[in-house]
């Protein structure tokens, strides 16, 4: 599997949050991206694992 067709793990997107806003996470598979429609950001995912940094997040 690719890292552009990997799947994240249902629980984990559960779980996780945006550091910015504490808000629920959009995943986008496609971008491989976290979305927080709340922060206007996106989080990148690099190898299947998420990278939660504020610095890393993608102004959308």
């Amino acid at each position: 599997m690719s890292d552009a067709t990997r799947e994240i793990d249902p629980e984990l997107l559960e779980i996780l949050v945006c550091p910015m806003t504490r808000n629920k996470l959009i995943y986008d598979a496609d971008a491989q991206e976290l979305i927080s429609e709340a922060a206007g950001v996106a989080y990148p995912i690099r190898n299947g694992v998420p990278v939660m940094l504020i610095e890393e997040a993608r102004k959308l």
